[in-house]
């Protein structure tokens, strides 16, 4: 059996190139693309975004594939990155453009039901959630390793179109950061990853019973006060429904 010889190193100036010219030909074509763009040498600068940055760096299963994928986020490979609900999509350019599939479990029901019981009363709006403007005990509940809200290696299933046999190549490594960068940006897309509704954790909407639902009024003022700080539009009742 012949043995499979890898593509040839690209060094990251060209794969720079490359990203470019696809995303022009995409945009060109309609295809939409969301790259991940670094501006320095820090990955992620916000609550959540360190803080899911700094779960994948804890978990001993990913560390020796980290680094790689650290240079690849920062250097502008990410060419396209879609967070959706527990699965995640994207295109990564290295010495060919590879496609990169990470599915994520739902967080189990009854560790939920534990951090919104564990957060009761404690956080007093969603652009303080959002924000991570969060006190020191509820920051230490949902960034917990174990009872958290981020994923245990076991719970990840990885998958890239890359020759590399490893679990977690690079291209992988490069797209969980690229997590932790969109993630500062749009903290929400954590919850719509595990399968949640943030809004359970806000004061006046959190109780142990995580079946009970908002009012459509109360959704809609979160909504319109996230937009106001964030710049952003959310119809968070349509996303909930959409994940039904």
């Amino acid at each position: 059996m012949a043995r499979y010889e890898f593509p040839p190193y690209v060094p990251a100036a060209q794969r720079r190139a490359r990203v470019a010219r696809e995303i022009a030909k995409r945009t060109k074509k309609g295809i939409a693309v969301d790259p991940v763009s670094i501006a320095g040498a820090v990955i992620a600068k916000t609550f959540w975004g360190k803080a899911w940055c700094g779960h994948l760096e804890g978990c001993g299963d990913f560390a020796n594939r980290l680094p790689r994928g650290r240079t690849y986020v920062r250097n502008g490979s990410v060419l396209h990155l879609a967070i959706g609900a527990k699965r995640i999509e994207a295109l990564v350019q290295g010495s060919d453009l590879y496609e990169v599939t990470i599915e994520i479990a739902a967080l189990p029901r009854a560790r939920w039901k534990a951090i919104v019981s564990a957060c009761g009363g404690q956080i007093a709006s969603l652009v303080e959630l959002l924000q991570g403007k969060l006190s020191a005990g509820v920051m230490k509940i949902v960034t917990d390793p174990h009872q958290g809200l981020f994923p245990a290696p076991a719970q990840v299933q990885m998958r890239c179109s890359c020759p590399d046999a490893a679990t977690m190549c690079k291209h992988v490594a490069a797209v969980l950061y690229g997590v932790g960068a969109r993630l500062d940006t749009k903290p929400e897309l954590l919850f719509l990853l595990r399968g949640v509704d943030h809004l359970q954790l806000i004061d006046g909407v959190a109780s142990a019973r995580v079946t009970s639902a908002p009012t459509v009024g109360s959704r809609r003022l979160a909504s319109d006060e996230l937009s106001g700080i964030f710049g952003i539009e959310l119809d968070i009742a349509t996303k909930r429904s959409r994940r039904r």
